[in-house]
């Protein structure tokens, strides 16, 4: 029987153009020797490999799409691959694959067809925010996306602090850049001015910005996120 190929869960920077500084021999490595690939978006897979100045000839390397509008179905067949012997990567439009990622779903699937899955280390932008937050960060649970609808999202909002605060479990949460701002309004309104807030933005890159304030203060100092990638921490310290 033909041995099946490895299926790698490839980290893709925070910010553009900090690969060469920030990813590990290990993934330039597995890219160097990957032609094919699960991405999000075609356009910035192929930005990130280039970036990272391998030699790689990306007419080579053939990418399929992976996003959280694929069928199950076509989960399964964008294996077959692996399960011909060819090594597969997943590549996430930030960060680690899997983690608040459709490529999940590929993992998944993997695992039910005995294909080895292998995770390579990155950077992750819930870990590196929980680690600078100063946070509890032996019990933390992660949110991923709040609702978009206002009322639901106040609800949420209300329940991660009673959580944090009554089971002293670090809350973990993010929006969509362009929305950053109107969750941070929310936040202000809704949480208690002695809660603890963890803004982290804009992890990895020059203008990385880890802060952890009373809620209070944060309401007289409130800084602007519009467009930049944040994570949001309610406090268990």
């Amino acid at each position: 029987m033909k041995a099946k190929g490895i299926l790698y869960l490839i980290p893709n920077v925070l910010v553009l153009e900090t690969g060469p500084d920030i990813m590990a021999p290990v993934v330039k490595n597995v890219i160097s020797a990957t032609s094919f690939y699960l991405v999000e978006d075609f356009r910035t897979a192929r930005r990130y490999i280039s970036s990272l100045k391998l030699g790689i000839n990306l007419e080579e390397v053939q990418m399929e799409k992976l996003d959280k509008k694929t069928p199950d179905p076509q989960v399964r067949k964008l294996l077959e691959p692996a399960l011909n012997g060819q090594d597969v990567g997943i590549l996430s439009e930030a960060g680690c694959p899997g983690i608040a990622d459709p490529g999940a779903k590929a993992v998944a699937w993997a695992h039910r067809l005995g294909i080895r899955v292998v995770p390579l280390p990155g950077p992750s932008s819930m870990f590196l925010a929980l680690m600078g937050s100063g946070f509890n960060g032996q019990a933390f649970t992660f949110s991923g996306y709040l609702p978009i609808d206002r009322k639901a999202r106040i609800e949420a909002i209300k329940e991660l602090e009673k959580t944090a605060s009554q089971q002293k479990v670090t809350q973990l949460f993010m929006e969509t850049p362009f929305r950053n701002n109107r969750l941070l309004e929310d936040l202000l309104e809704q949480l208690d001015g002695r809660t603890e807030l963890c803004i982290a933005s804009e992890l990895t890159g020059e203008g990385e910005s880890i802060r952890t304030k009373k809620v209070a203060d944060w309401r007289k100092d409130r800084p602007d996120l519009h467009k930049i990638p944040a994570v949001f921490l309610i406090g268990a310290s």
